[in-house]
């Protein structure tokens, strides 16, 4: 059986308007165009959509502007500075254990403290750094890496404590591993935690300097429509000044002043506080980081027991980074970008320290190599002695902390200082499109009033 197609019944009247509206709409656009009065009607209808537009683009833009400023000073450096306390507590957390293993029997109150206020720092930043990494599965793989990995880390340090106590040689060997697992797993977890965070403080950075092209661009459009409509008027009335069309003029002339001195001082705000705070903080991180594995390699070495020739040479290596006068010394680059006379005499304070560090660290060796083990590990870990390596170590490091809160500081205050620039310019925005909407209303009223 053949099937015959069902053939479309005419469209009904109802449809036939619909489809008919747009050619319906241009036909009556052109019937108004052929008159003054309806060109006048069109270009003020046109005018006060563009303005409400302009003002909605505008608002929208400035709004995401002082978004994004707020969430740098309340989310995003946070965030970040709570990454890079993970990668220095568990840092420092390594060169403590092993100074602990040093100090031999009953460990000394102040090492077995500052180890564990290092790891509740680590597990306090660790769950803070946690809540913000939904949606980066990189984000999510380092710190369930550092979440699993840290209380094995913390069992085989207590498993060579307790050997230790009772004076077996396994204990040495437990706390080798114990810094290999710190090595090889939690800390490349925590500093790729920290870089990915940094990242995203960078990417909220650039977003806050960034020019709102869209909402610029149709300023200029409707400051430009506005010229280009009052010259029309004057010539069609020979009236030189139409005062609605002036105050929507004015009004969008302000805008685009406020607005464009308002982004600028932002913009230089934010950028100031990138290069002499967070870009400062970024150097000053290295420093420290650089000088905690200094620390742990310098202690590792003698709890090797002259089987640590590795870890000499990795503290020999890494010191390269924070000694000389180039730009090589992540100490001199800090110095460079300081922006108060406080920050500059604190990192250099800092080098002094190195320079003494070093010094110790040298008449450790000679002592280690010599044969006079006992003092060495005295002059090593004593807390006491004002030229011993731990002395010294704990006076640089206190430094760059101090250099390090300078340094978010002036991130703070200039960021807060580029979010005051921007105060009330979102509804600023708003209000002045709409009397640039109403002045333009009120300027073709007044010349359509004529015709009648």
């Amino acid at each position: 059986m053949v099937t015959t197609p069902v053939s479309e019944g005419p469209a009904t009247p109802g449809t036939r308007r619909v489809l008919s509206l747009p050619a319906t709409a241009a036909r009556s656009v052109r019937k108004s165009a052929a008159s003054t009065p309806g060109r006048l009607f069109l270009i003020g209808v046109s005018l006060v959509v563009l303005a409400l537009l302009t003002g909605v683009v505008g608002a929208i833009a400035m709004q995401e502007k002082q978004s994004t400023i707020d969430s740098l000073i309340d989310h995003r450096e946070p965030v970040a500075a709570a990454s890079q306390q993970i990668y220095r507590s568990l840092s420092d957390a390594d060169a403590t254990a092993a100074s602990a293993f040093l100090a031999g029997g009953t460990i000394p109150p102040a090492l077995r403290d500052r180890y564990d206020m290092d790891i509740a720092t680590a597990g306090a930043n660790l769950a803070k750094a946690s809540a913000d990494v939904s949606g980066d599965p990189e984000a999510e793989r380092q710190v369930n890496e550092l979440a699993q990995q840290l209380p094995v880390y913390t069992g085989l340090v207590e498993t060579a404590r307790a050997y230790n106590r009772q004076g077996f040689p396994a204990g040495a060997a437990y706390l080798r591993e114990a810094s290999g697992l710190m090595r090889a797993k939690l800390l490349p977890a925590a500093q790729e935690l920290y870089e990915i965070d940094s990242a995203r403080l960078t990417a909220a950075q650039d977003a806050a300097t960034s020019v709102p092209w869209v909402a610029l661009g149709l300023v200029v459009v409707l400051l430009g429509a506005l010229v280009v409509a009052q010259m029309y008027l004057t010539r069609r009335t020979n009236r030189l000044l139409n005062v609605g069309m002036m105050v929507a003029t004015g009004a969008v002339v302000v805008a685009l002043l406020w607005g464009s001195v308002a982004l600028l001082l932002e913009s230089s705000r934010v950028s100031n506080g990138r290069e002499h705070g967070t870009g400062q903080v970024e150097v000053i991180v290295q420093a420290r980081i650089v000088a905690l594995k200094m620390r742990a390699n310098e202690t590792l070495t003698l709890v090797a027991r002259g089987d640590g020739g590795e870890y000499e040479d990795e503290f020999q290596n890494l010191s390269e980074q924070i000694t000389g006068d180039g730009s090589n010394n992540l100490i001199t680059r800090a110095r460079g970008l300081a922006a108060g006379q406080e920050t500059t005499d604190l990192l250099a304070a800092a080098q002094k320290n190195v320079d003494d560090w070093l010094a110790a660290h040298k008449k450790i060796r000679e002592l280690d190599d010599g044969g006079a083990y006992g003092d060495a590990v005295s002059l090593a870990i004593s807390p006491d002695a004002k030229t011993s390596a731990a002395n010294m170590f704990t006076q640089l490091d206190d430094n760059l902390l101090k250099a390090l809160r300078e340094a978010r500081q002036q991130f703070a205050d200039d960021t807060s200082g580029a979010s005051n620039a921007m105060t009330g310019l979102t509804p600023g925005v708003g209000v002045l499109a709409l009397l640039a909407a109403a002045g333009v209303t009120m300027g073709i009223r007044d010349r359509l009033q004529e015709y009648r």
